[in-house]
């Protein structure tokens, strides 16, 4: 299972989702773009720590549904990224997910979202 989780571009996994992946699927620290450790880093904020704008956040959840697609063997376990400490609204990112592989487990309440 790989966790799929926000994180910043400065890779400092802090609080929320990125310190739990951290601590539980080995996310190294530095890195907040991509596969690390077991799970899936997905910046929500810049490295300063401030929020990324919308358009920008959705880039990096398109180049994660490729990344999934591309490996069918492995299992996304997906978190509502940047719904926490980002200040995004699941209205805002669950649809952003609608093309999302069968391998990646969504919330609960973004699949009662979806059409």
């Amino acid at each position: 299972m790989i966790f799929v989780f926000g994180s910043n571009l400065a890779g400092r996994h802090g609080k929320g989702a990125a310190l739990y992946a951290r601590k539980n699927h080995a996310a190294q620290y530095g890195v907040g773009v991509g596969p690390t450790g077991n799970s899936y880093a997905i910046p929500t904020k810049d490295r300063q720590l401030r929020v990324l704008p919308l358009e920008e956040v959705k880039k990096y959840i398109r180049d994660f549904i490729a990344y999934a697609k591309g490996h069918p063997e492995l299992t996304f376990e997906v978190t509502k990224i940047g719904c926490g400490l980002a200040g995004f609204s699941e209205k805002q990112i669950a649809p952003e997910f609608e093309n999302a592989p069968a391998n990646c487990q969504l919330p609960e309440s973004w699949r009662r979202m979806s059409p």
